[in-house]
């Protein structure tokens, strides 16, 4: 594309908010080369007929035509262009590799829309935001679902249903699944959503308002206080300028310091945090960023991307600042102060991240060498699995989740198993509870690059059998602990104890069973065992036994002198256990 060609396209373009896309071909197979944001596309894209820099200069001759969205807000623009990189990963953009994104909400494109949150959009669907707050949204979707009925379930749900679900019964959705809802009314339905939606908000804000007065006066004042939260919620929807509102509620002191090295077509941020003013986190980031670009764009890419699906802090002490002015604006309105320090603590500490940059920047990345060791593509977003149980009771699987070699621990969950003495039907159910909620599109989550199982050849049967069921396709490896052998559906294989990614999956193993330990010591002091019928031993004294001993099989086989090693348990109430179990 030459410079007539870009004033040619740039003369039909909208001159409001948005963003614009350099794209290299037509239709579906056209690549996303560049992606900008704008508070007047029209004029942004028109200054590209004269491009500063070698780098976009070449990126607007590979070009063949340019898209648009408009959005209504100049914030709106900022998240969602933070989307389209991050989706798209085009090559001229700095680009974070991480799988985060800033949560939509969608109507699909079915006869019967479904409304739900995404941050991966269906074909055809018609989309609203981006939004910054997936928490305060979960309560606007939620009004929305009590005051008009629309359905959030998935296709497998909703088909071939012969009664509502409870979804129905709770008030959530009308039930078009079952007729309960003729197909035209639903329709109407969901016309008064996209209104909401698109800024329309006393279309839910005034039934929200009637039925909070109504619950005030009838003296319901926990109902009327949690509808007075909720329309809250939808009055805020589109004050922020497209944002689903942020937590007006002090928050603690919290600060982020960020350090930016930039080597090549790569950069690294690494990021420190403060809470209190305790050092409490730090981690690197690794960027693609191409060549010459500089510390501030890097920085405010950064930014950008990172905290999609995070907490803004209250500070932000940056190494360079970013030369992106729609961004500042956006932070000074969500209540961030940013600062680039040029003497005393506060200095020290971006000192200190830029060390933390500059000496990670040369190293190997550990989730490269992983996916090279494994034949991967890529194995940046790891899930690791474990289980764990006392003799068949409280029975518990994690599934934890780590991304660049660091937990994110927003995507940890756990699940409580059916109870059965067998390691590897439990690991099977486990798996298998992933599996169909990712076919299902019943998770927010991305699908992983890797499941990582704690055990050996058996456990990973068991995890191929379930992904074989559910026809989930996903690589899948284990890690045995007795010799720290790697085993692949191709054979057991013994990498060195300094290999870096062997460090790797050996962290995310020993995660997953410390979090699947830590759910199952607060289940079994729940769970009803042979020790409740034992006269002269109450629930702390119960407690103490399981923990010391781990099982009542343990302390059925205990002398009474082991007995009354633990506290609590004298002579006597030895005598009582060995007696009753």
């Amino acid at each position: 594309m030459n410079a007539d060609a870009v004033r040619d396209l740039a003369t039909d373009l909208p001159r409001e908010p948005g963003v614009y896309q350099f794209l290299d071909g037509a239709g579906d197979d056209a690549t996303v080369l560049y992606v900008g944001k704008a508070v007047d596309i029209r004029d942004r894209v028109r200054s590209y007929a004269d491009p500063r820099g070698e780098r976009i200069r070449q990126m607007v001759a590979r070009a063949a035509t340019i898209d648009t969205v408009v959005t209504d807000t100049e914030t709106q623009a900022l998240l969602l262009e933070a989307n389209l990189i991050k989706r798209h990963q085009p090559r001229y953009n700095v680009r974070l590799k991480d799988d985060k994104s800033y949560p939509l909400v969608q109507l699909t494109d079915h006869a019967v829309p479904r409304i739900e949150i995404t941050r991966d959009p269906g074909e055809g669907a018609t989309v609203y935001g981006p939004f910054t707050n997936k928490g305060r949204l979960e309560t606007v979707v939620k009004a929305v679902r009590e005051t008009y009925g629309l359905r959030g379930c998935s296709d497998h749900k909703y088909a071939n249903r012969d009664r509502p679900c409870l979804d129905y019964d709770i008030g959530l959705c009308t039930a078009p699944c079952t007729g309960e809802i003729s197909e035209s009314d639903y329709q109407a339905d969901c016309e008064a959503v996209r209104r909401f939606f698109e800024g329309e908000t006393g279309v839910v804000a005034d039934p929200l308002r009637r039925e909070m007065q109504e619950a005030a006066q009838n003296e319901e004042f926990e109902r009327a206080a949690n509808l007075r939260d909720r329309l809250e919620a939808v009055e805020s929807l589109h004050g922020g300028g497209g944002d689903a509102v942020t937590d007006e509620r002090e928050r603690e002191r919290a600060v982020d310091v960020l350090g930016v090295a930039v080597e090549g077509e790569s950069a690294t941020v690494a990021r420190l945090h403060s809470a209190d003013g305790s050092l409490v986190d730090r981690e690197r980031h690794r960027l693609d960023a191409p060549e010459g670009e500089h510390a501030g764009a890097v920085v405010g890419a950064f930014v950008a991307q990172y905290y999609a699906e995070r907490e803004l802090p209250d500070v932000l002490l940056l190494s360079d600042r970013p030369d992106d002015t729609d961004l500042l604006n956006w932070l000074d309105s969500e209540g961030v102060e940013v600062r680039v320090p040029g003497a005393g603590r506060e200095a020290t500490l971006v000192d200190l991240a830029l060390k933390n940059a500059r000496r990670q920047g040369g190293e190997r990345d550990e989730s490269a060498a992983l996916a090279d060791a494994l034949g991967l593509d890529r194995a940046r977003r790891i899930e690791g699995f474990d289980v764990s149980h006392a003799q068949g009771k409280a029975v518990v699987g994690s599934d934890v989740t780590f991304v660049d070699g660091s937990p994110e621990k927003a995507d940890y969950r756990r699940k409580k198993l059916d109870e059965r003495n067998d390691d590897y039907a439990n690991m099977r159910a486990l798996v298998r509870w992933r599996a169909e909620r990712a076919v299902e599109d019943r998770d927010d989550r991305p699908d992983p690059d890797l499941l990582l199982i704690d055990g050996g050849e058996g456990q990973l049967g068991a995890a191929q059998d379930a992904l074989a069921e559910t026809g989930w396709n996903v690589p899948l490896i284990a890690l045995a602990k007795a010799e720290e052998l790697v085993v692949t559906p191709d054979g057991v294989e013994r990498w060195p104890d300094d290999a870096p990614h062997l460090h790797l999956l050996q962290r995310v193993r020993d995660e997953a069973h410390r979090f699947a330990v830590q759910y199952h010591q607060t289940l079994r002091d729940e769970v009803s065992t042979a020790l409740d019928e034992v006269p002269g031993v109450g629930p702390e004294t119960r407690k103490q036994l399981l923990g010391h001993f781990g099982s009542v099989a343990a302390i059925r086989e205990a002398s009474a002198e082991e007995l009354q090693a633990v506290d609590g348990v004298g002579a006597a109430t030895a005598e009582t256990i060995e007696r009753h179990l």
